[in-house]
């Protein structure tokens, strides 16, 4: 697709807004839609496109619709009724369902869209708010590979890697299960860090061990120092939304029938730290449970032993 598509954007939150921005700065005509009206009025100024009051009127102007919202429900709305997105699809429209979503509403969702005249694909992304600014996310795609072919150029300004999974709903099943490998590794890495202080072990210099070594994850690389040991907690993804995707991942696993011991634990240990922290809490912030529980900080000077 030329820069030429008219490309709508719905949701503008922490991570919409810089991938929306991306797409703008590529030079792609931007028809923007927020819950938030002052924010979508904020983004025309500071960044360009155009605002519309509704989803309709954004579908009747697009040939692309971009979605990324908090959940498949909120997603759901936005297509449904008399000023949803199926009110004014054009013909051959193709909408990007980028949220962390439920397959299964997704592929209804997809039925619906088809039956409209268009196509759905879903093609969540990974990387954070640091990377949705660069345009380095990782964005898996479920849908035709022709499909993929025509869109690649406006997921190319969003990230890098472009990771086909399968047939829509697959992307979505595989970010969830994405984010509960990550979660798990996470809490397992706070806890040998608490481990580790109470030895006498500088967490600071463990988080460098271990990014040399087998125990190196996304955590220990991206985050550990960057917002635990720094008590900044402020990556800008959601403590809830880490808790959606890891029910998200377990849904499938009874749909599957997969017996999921260690995922369910993991799954509990976030829920539990929501609850205990509160709403409006960064998901980082989950190390604060496994504080508590230790009666220590990770961001408090070592004692020596």
């Amino acid at each position: 697709m030329s820069n030429q598509t008219q490309i709508g954007f719905i949701g503008l939150g922490k991570m919409g807004w810089p991938m929306a921005k991306r797409l703008v700065e590529a030079g792609y005509s931007l028809h923007v839609l927020e819950a938030d009206q002052g924010r979508c009025a904020e983004f025309v100024a500071q960044v360009g496109g155009v605002s519309y009051a509704n989803a309709k009127a954004l579908a009747q102007a697009s040939n692309v619709i971009v979605t990324i919202l908090p959940t498949s429900a909120i997603v759901q709305t936005v297509l449904e009724g008399p000023d949803g997105v199926l009110a004014g699809l054009q013909p051959n429209t193709v909408l990007v369902e980028m949220s962390s979503g439920v397959p299964s509403i997704t592929r209804h969702l997809a039925q619906q869209v088809t039956e409209a005249g268009g196509q759905l694909v879903d093609a969540p992304v990974s990387g954070g708010v640091p990377r949705a600014k660069t345009g380095e996310l990782s964005i898996m795609f479920g849908g035709n590979e022709e499909l993929l072919s025509t869109l690649t150029p406006i997921l190319r300004c969003m990230g890098q890697a472009i990771e086909p999974t399968g047939d829509v709903g697959s992307a979505h099943a595989m970010k969830a299960l994405n984010n509960l490998v990550s979660a798990g590794g996470f809490l397992i890495g706070v806890e040998a860090l608490l481990i580790g202080k109470r030895f006498g072990l500088s967490p600071e210099k463990m988080v460098d061990v271990l990014n040399a070594s087998t125990g190196m994850n996304n955590s220990t690389q991206k985050k550990f120092k960057q917002f635990v040991l720094s008590g900044k907690f402020n990556s800008g993804f959601g403590l809830d939304l880490m808790v959606k995707d890891l029910s998200i991942a377990l849904g499938i696993a009874h749909e599957t029938g997969t017996p999921t011991p260690f995922s369910a634990l993991c799954r509990e240990l976030w829920a539990a730290s929501a609850q205990l922290l509160g709403p409006n809490q960064d998901h980082t912030a989950v190390a604060k449970l496994s504080e508590r529980l230790a009666g220590d900080s990770l961001s408090e000077p070592s004692e020596p032993k």
